[in-house]
């Protein structure tokens, strides 16, 4: 009988059975994947973005499309998609677009950018005369008034100009900078910052609504006062941000305040370190402060690292292993750590499996339709842990989708570049033999 066969079976033991090759029970699959799965999630946000942002001017009484842009009057806006053309997070899709293009050889991605820069450029003009205060994507446009409607837009239009994308340019770029290094709010030291929700209150999340813009336009002016700027403000938030006992940063800081209480935040951690990895690509190779930038984002990394969560993703709060798992910041780490080894600035052994990792995590979250899921949705500055705790995550918090494109493209460069395989069951880095391009296993 079945009974009997199976009190006859051997017991699995130490001495018959290898134990260490039994399979783990892994939530998400532990494997290092191919190129063609990660292009096939970058494909699938792809076609979902080209059909949740349209590029129409439309009459708003009638919905109308707008063809002939001379026609645009008082009555005239753009038609709304699923997502703004010209927010921040936008911004942010539009460069990792750019890169996806770059690393993958695929147009397509390269042309989503171009396109909607294009039409902003066409259509800027045209609204130029009439109160655009209802439309507020035509206002950040035509009359940015935070760094939220100025930085990570302008940086990526810099980007694009670079890449050759042509487009009506220098107007939006130049209201942009304008906005940026002449109009908005800082401290009497020279730190951007907000009088929101207290006076003279520096938000982690400005690094990145700031510096990578300044930091591009020196790149492409060839006008180091903007790298001069760019490796200031990174001082300058670092002084008042950064907590080295932790090797992270805080997300917020208040002048008035004696004592300044320690949220580390995930994804304005993200922007932190985000920002200097485009400081990184931007400032030239020996230029005065970079290495000092290079050591604050090796010593970001190493405590991002220390944090990551056995599931891959990281948590809403850093270091809370009771708050949430999050994918934007999650997938913003996976790309600044695949660029950082990619470029070399990381070592590769150590950081390789985190970013892959990192990006299984975040591929679990890219549904059928090329929505991204998990993502919390935009989030001002608390003294407490329970408003971050609780934050609504929605997978049309636009702040998902470009750093699941910049992480997907990255991995694809890292997983082209070098060697992973699986030994002893875990994610290693090998050194590849020039001659064969395979995989180093022992060194003489």
């Amino acid at each position: 009988t079945l009974s009997a066969q199976q009190s006859t079976s051997p017991e699995i033991n130490d001495s018959n059975t290898p134990l260490h090759l039994m399979k783990p029970d892994y939530k998400i699959a532990y494997v290092i994947p191919s190129t063609g799965d990660v292009k096939a999630k970058l494909d699938a946000i792809l076609a979902f973005l080209e059909s949740a942002t349209p590029t129409k001017v439309i009459d708003r009484t009638t919905q109308q499309k707008i063809v002939n842009y001379q026609k645009i009057n008082e009555n005239s806006a753009l038609e709304l998609g699923k997502f703004r053309l010209t927010s921040y997070e936008w911004g942010v899709t539009y460069a990792a677009m750019l890169s996806a293009g770059k690393i993958t050889g695929d147009v397509r991605f390269t042309n989503y950018t171009a396109q909607r820069f294009k039409f902003l450029g066409d259509v800027a003009p045209f609204f130029e005369k009439f109160d655009i205060r209802t439309d507020n994507q035509l206002r950040q446009v035509l009359n940015p008034a935070a760094l939220d409607d100025a930085g990570a837009i302008c940086a990526a239009m810099i980007k694009a100009v670079n890449q050759g994308v042509k487009f009506n340019h220098e107007p939006l770029i130049g209201r942009y900078i304008n906005y940026i290094i002449n109009r908005e709010f800082r401290l009497p030291d020279g730190t951007f910052a907000r009088n929101r929700p207290q006076p003279n209150t520096v938000w982690l999340d400005d690094m990145f609504m700031s510096i990578p813009a300044i930091v591009n336009m020196g790149k492409m002016t060839d006008n180091t006062k903007y790298y001069d700027e760019a490796v200031r403000q990174i001082r300058l938030f670092k002084d008042k941000m950064w907590l080295p006992e932790k090797k992270l940063f805080r997300h917020g800081w208040v002048e008035a305040m004696d004592f300044h209480p320690a949220f580390h935040w995930a994804r304005a951690n993200g922007w932190a370190i985000l920002t200097l990895t485009e400081v990184l690509d931007a400032l030239p190779e020996n230029y005065a402060g970079r290495q000092e930038v290079l050591e604050l984002y090796r010593l970001h990394a190493e405590g991002l690292l220390a944090l990551q969560s056995g599931e891959g993703f990281w948590h809403q709060l850093l270091d809370r292993n009771d708050s949430y798992l999050e994918t934007s910041a999650t997938a913003i780490y996976t790309y600044c750590f695949a660029h950082g080894i990619n470029q070399g600035w990381l070592d590769a052994g150590a950081f390789s499996a985190s970013a892959v990792l990192g990006w299984n995590a975040v591929a679990t979250k890219i549904n059928a339709q090329g929505e991204v899921e998990g993502t919390c949705v935009g989030t001002g500055m608390a003294f407490d842990p329970a408003f971050y705790y609780y934050r609504p995550v929605h997978k049309y918090a636009a702040h998902g989708y470009g750093p699941a494109i910049w992480a997907g493209a990255e991995i694809i460069n890292l997983l082209n570049r070098n060697v992973l395989k699986l030994n002893d069951s875990a994610i290693q880095y090998y050194l590849a033999d020039p001659k064969t391009d395979k995989a180093i296993f022992s060194v003489e």
